[in-house]
């Protein structure tokens, strides 16, 4: 899967990816909301380059990594996975999710990515609605997904705090 913006790249991991990738899960600033404490080794990296590789097998989809053409790095990753495990009474849904390195942010990146993995999800995989989620404290990322035109339906309680939770259907997309 390869899918393109007039500034981004957005393409299969590679097991090269994982330096760049650590870079990301290690930094506290972009793991402040995730749920999980920053990585401290790289290795870890490799593993979950490994997993989401697996998603590509076993469900067509899975995040992707996102590739700044000026520059030729990966700057983050955005894209649609497929919840296989419950999340606030979900499963077997569409899941938009998105992390970038913090030089990244403010430039819109996130936005621009993920409409293209939007179209993707709606054009390419049928899908009628798209879901996403976000930590309440996390203004960002609350902003991108109302700006992509994602309506809060509910919150859920995780261990780091309330969650909010998302809806896109297909005939309310832009």
């Amino acid at each position: 899967m390869h899918l393109e913006t007039e500034r981004l790249i957005l393409r299969k991991f590679e097991e090269t990816d994982f330096e760049r990738m650590f870079l990301l899960d290690s930094n506290p600033e972009v793991m402040k909301y995730i749920g999980i404490p920053p990585l401290s080794d790289i290795n870890e990296s490799k593993k979950i380059i490994k997993m989401i590789q697996q998603q590509y097998l076993d469900n067509g989809v899975g995040r992707l990594a996102v590739i700044d053409k000026e520059s030729g790095l990966l700057i983050g990753w955005n894209g649609l996975k497929l919840l296989t495990q419950e999340i606030n009474g979900y499963n077997n849904v569409y899941d938009l999710g998105y992390r970038f390195l913090p030089e990244s942010w403010g430039k819109g990146y996130a936005l621009e990515s993920a409409k293209v993995s939007l179209d993707f999800g709606f054009n390419d995989l049928k899908a009628e609605t798209i879901y996403a989620h976000a930590h309440s404290e996390n203004g960002g990322s609350n902003h991108i997904l109302k700006k992509l035109g994602f309506k809060k339906t509910s919150e859920f309680t995780e261990p780091d705090g309330i969650c909010f939770w998302y809806e896109l259907k297909r005939e309310n997309y832009i």
